[in-house]
């Protein structure tokens, strides 16, 4: 079955009306927002927040382990929903006869989690008390 430009119709009127949206609320925006004046004083330019006075630099440096620990956590927890769906789907694939091949799929995937794992505690990420 062909397909016919009128099909195409519904999409193209989506992103018309997508692209007339956009740059409505971006001409609305430059019209309603207010002007920064030219001549500032450093007061007007200071930072606000909570009306705690600044001092130090923002940029402080963090340490690397805390940014590990966070992509851990995220790397761990999508392998966990790997996980949940065929432990769902288990029996259905035990009674399609495909329980062995299935659990062996889960085995090596399991066996490349905790190889991962393993490579981590070795490289001490997960050690606090050193810098």
């Amino acid at each position: 079955m062909a397909s016919l430009p009128a099909d195409f119709a519904p999409v193209l009127v989506q992103f018309i009306a997508a692209s007339g949206f956009i740059g409505m609320t971006m001409v609305a925006t430059h019209l309603l927002t207010g002007r920064r004046k030219t001549s500032s004083t450093l007061r007007k330019e200071d930072p606000w927040e909570c009306g705690i006075p600044v001092y130090g630099d923002a940029r402080a440096p963090i340490s690397v382990k805390y940014f590990l620990t966070a992509i851990l956590f995220v790397l761990f927890d999508v392998e966990i929903i790997f996980m949940y769906p065929w432990a769902v789907n288990f029996l259905k694939f035990r009674n399609a006869g495909l329980g062995t091949l299935v659990f062996g799929e889960m085995i090596v995937f399991m066996l490349l989690l905790l190889a991962g794992f393993y490579y981590v505690i070795k490289k001490g990420v997960l050690k606090w008390d050193q810098d």
